[in-house]
């Protein structure tokens, strides 16, 4: 039996993928994970149960990792190989050889220092302006990816010295013509000098060559159709999300997007070009309540819950700044529905912390300009900025509609109501054990005969 399961998160991100992505390796004994977009800026918290509990944010391994999933970064994936290094240090210390079962696809590309720099520099500059970064530098990545194509770097390029001297060359020259062009923008302080030292100082370059040596001899940089193989294998693979799809390039709200496409778009293109022909469920993940990290509008935004609902993985950042907390916006939940891809049902997360409040609400609607709106249309064209703009500016002038129910069950009816997706997952803490099935009966894989795996997740 062959199953493919392709996680998305349906807000402006930390919807909780990584305690769901665990939760559905354990369930269906699933041998990889597949990161089909996103990069180092990722937080993904999973927790285990019971004595002796870990706990890791993955940022590039997949989540399934303390489940004894193997992780596959495919070609989509922006990689930082010093912050990959960083995080293995971390599941090393947890007993778990990361490297040894994780695989990138050669043609990933690689984010370097001097990219995040000038990342960082750019949102400096910006001042209050800012965009809402994760400082990174996925941005710039992805830009000099658009700019320069193939003399970009990509990880089969990291185990070719003369390739590599020659593209980190270059990559330093254009990123450092980048912050030439609005050095009159800059502060005059230690962040700056810190960040602009990466660009200038010879001795970076140098250090980086050996670093990246050091990194080809870990990590298992495979072929382009290593995909194709893992998804032959009888059993289940799992394909993580990153961010959300209210901040994807072409459908989130302009300016305050990322640059890669966080709807299914990559992990259909991926079973495309791998031929499979298997079993696919699709599972869109929200909290119980809205979040967003960084700067961009936020109808249900509630300084109060915010208060009421610190998070234990985030909060305010160097780079994106504060972490706002909103009742659950289903407007928002809709329009991220109908622009994510087909999804055959939803998992929702963080529903014990909605039960700690003394009231339960959610955003059925906004009012703006004197009117009631129940829907955001989503342009008929992909890619239309200028109609992502227009809808940014849309939701800065509204105010939120809300309503309020009995509990938590009147909340998941809503929110089933609403986007015409069964809520099949529910949540009430971050471990494994937390997670409960709804509306079908679930069991594990290893205790389910081949012909009932199709049913593990609904139709």
């Amino acid at each position: 039996m062959h199953q493919a399961i392709l996680t998305v998160d349906l807000g402006f991100g930390d919807a909780g993928k990584g305690s769901i992505v665990d939760f559905l390796t354990r369930e269906t004994a699933a041998h990889t994970v597949v990161r089909y977009t996103g990069g180092a800026q990722a937080g993904h918290r999973v927790v285990t149960d019971g004595p002796g509990a870990q706990e890791h944010v993955f940022a590039q391994f997949g989540s399934g990792t303390l489940a004894g999933a193997a992780t596959h970064l495919s070609r989509f994936m922006l990689v930082d190989p010093l912050a990959m290094e960083a995080e293995a240090a971390h599941l090393h210390s947890l007993g778990i050889d990361a490297f040894g079962r994780t695989t990138i696809d050669r043609g990933a590309r690689i984010i370097t220092p001097f990219q995040r720099a000038a990342n960082r520099l750019k949102e400096l500059a910006r001042g209050a302006a800012r965009h809402g970064s994760c400082g990174m530098g996925i941005g710039e990545t992805a830009a000099d990816a658009l700019a320069l194509g193939e003399r970009t770097l990509r990880a089969g390029d990291l185990a070719r010295p003369d390739v590599l001297v020659a593209k980190l060359r270059l990559l330093r020259k254009i990123n450092r013509a980048k912050i030439d062009a609005i050095r009159h923008a800059l502060p005059d302080d230690d962040a700056v000098a810190a960040e602009l030292a990466i660009l200038t100082d010879a001795d970076w370059l140098e250090w980086l060559i050996d670093a990246y040596g050091d990194f080809v001899q870990r990590a298992h940089i495979v072929a382009g159709d290593h995909l194709a193989g893992l998804l032959r294998r009888p059993g289940t693979v799992i394909f993580e999300g990153a961010q959300g799809v209210l901040l994807d390039e072409h459908r989130g709200f302009h300016p305050h997007t990322t640059w890669s496409n966080t709807t299914l778009r990559n992990a259909e293109q991926l079973l495309g070009e791998a031929g499979y022909a298997g079993a696919v469920r699709r599972v869109g993940i929200t909290r119980a309540y809205a979040t967003r990290h960084g700067a961009g509008p936020f109808v249900s935004e509630d300084a109060g819950l915010t208060r009421a609902l610190p998070d234990a993985a985030n909060g305010f950042g160097a780079w994106q700044q504060g972490f706002r907390a909103g009742w659950l916006d289903l407007v928002m939940l809709r329009y991220a529905a109908e622009v994510a891809g087909p999804l055959d049902c939803l998992a929702v997360t963080c529903l014990d912390r909605m039960e700690a409040l003394p009231a339960v609400q959610f955003c059925a609607a906004y009012r703006c300009d004197g009117q009631a709106i129940d829907r955001i249309a989503p342009s008929p064209v992909c890619g239309d900025l200028a109609h992502q703009e227009r809808l940014t500016g849309l939701l800065g002038r509204c105010t939120p509609i809300l309503r309020t129910v009995e509990d938590t069950a009147d909340l998941l009816a809503a929110i089933a109501a609403s986007t015409g997706v069964p809520v099949s997952i529910t949540s009430l803490g971050p471990a494994a054990g937390a997670k409960r099935w709804r509306a079908t009966a679930s069991v594990r894989a290893r205790r389910t005969p081949a012909d009932e795996m199709a049913r593990l997740m609904p139709a």
